[in-house]
């Protein structure tokens, strides 16, 4: 019987798989909800290929949605897209106890209140990772690179809880910044993925190469980091503008870089607009800041959604 706290993985995807064997690697009993790969993970456990060797575990418990825990879980760790039609209340509602610790590693910003409001008794810890991971088959995934994560109690703080949780995932190999205030590393992590993930879709799934390197491209990309900077100003939460050149600069070192939400679109998935730019946009609107740019790619965007949701119902 371990004494480590225990894990359940609620969307046990490539990201969720890999940071539950992180867990498991730490000597945590972790468990996983599965859905369309609940056959291959019940009968092979998650097979993972990882610059750091080869993270493949068996979950201690294999659940389908609508099953019952055994026990609740110490730490519930949330990993599903923050998408329309997703309610992820409902996902968690019927795994947690009184005493569950509610994990969410998931992209996006303001996608926590929905989370706190529902569930006022357990405390939400708020994650950004920084990872390049990919499901390759079901119950096989490939961990390419990175897996560091950014963590903080939300709305603020690093409680005991975070510090547990920290240490559990240091201990497996992953290197873990904790933060006072995580709704501001969240507009942080904005600052890249509110300009370039949507504009990927627009540009029909373009890497950031081409983004950067097309006539125009790299005006459009510093037009759109500064509207967020100044969103996120107006929220509380100011930053350097010497960071758009150092962001842009980075950028370039990657090479021909397809993010998520670029290859959401090319495999025709959906793509978390709301939590990557819809967001950011309605708090402008609450701020009263301009957001031109930012604007006309969310209407453009709606426009694509629109029009794919009227095909597929003709």
């Amino acid at each position: 019987m371990s004494d480590k706290p225990s894990i359940l993985i609620v969307g046990a995807g490539a990201i969720g798989s890999f940071y539950g064997a992180i867990l498991k690697r730490a000597g945590c009993p972790v468990s996983v909800v599965m859905r369309s790969e609940y056959d291959a993970v019940k009968a092979n456990g998650i097979q993972i290929e990882s610059e750091l060797g080869d993270l493949s575990y068996r979950p201690d418990h294999v659940y389908r949605d609508g099953d019952s825990p055994e026990t609740a879980p110490d730490y519930l760790i949330l990993c599903v897209k923050v998408l329309p039609g997703v309610d992820r209340t409902a996902l968690i509602r019927p795994w947690l106890g009184d005493n569950t610790r509610i994990v969410l590693i998931e992209n996006g910003l303001d996608i926590e209140r929905e989370i706190a409001d529902a569930f006022p008794k357990n405390p939400v810890i708020s994650c950004l990772a920084f990872i390049g991971v990919s499901r390759v088959a079901p119950g096989q995934i490939h961990h390419n690179s990175y897996g560091r994560l950014v963590m903080g109690q939300f709305p603020k703080g690093i409680s005991e809880d975070c510090q547990t949780l920290s240490d559990l995932f240091n201990a497996g190999g992953i290197n873990v910044k904790l933060t006072e205030e995580v709704v501001g590393e969240r507009w942080r992590k904005c600052l890249w993925n509110t300009p370039f993930n949507p504009l990927s879709v627009l540009a029909e799934g373009a890497d950031t190469d081409t983004i950067l390197d097309s006539d125009g491209g790299e005006d459009l990309i510093r037009a759109l980091t500064e509207e967020v900077i100044q969103v996120a100003e107006a929220d509380g939460y100011p930053m350097d503008r010497s960071i758009i050149d150092k962001q842009i600069a980075g950028t370039r070192k990657m090479t021909a870089y397809k993010n998520s939400m670029a290859l959401d679109y090319l495999n025709d998935r959906p793509i978390e607009l709301d939590a990557v730019l819809g967001n950011v946009v309605a708090i402008a609107k609450q701020h009263g800041v301009a957001v031109p740019h930012l604007n006309t790619m969310l209407v453009a965007l709606r426009m694509r959604e629109h029009l794919k949701a009227r095909e597929a119902s003709a």
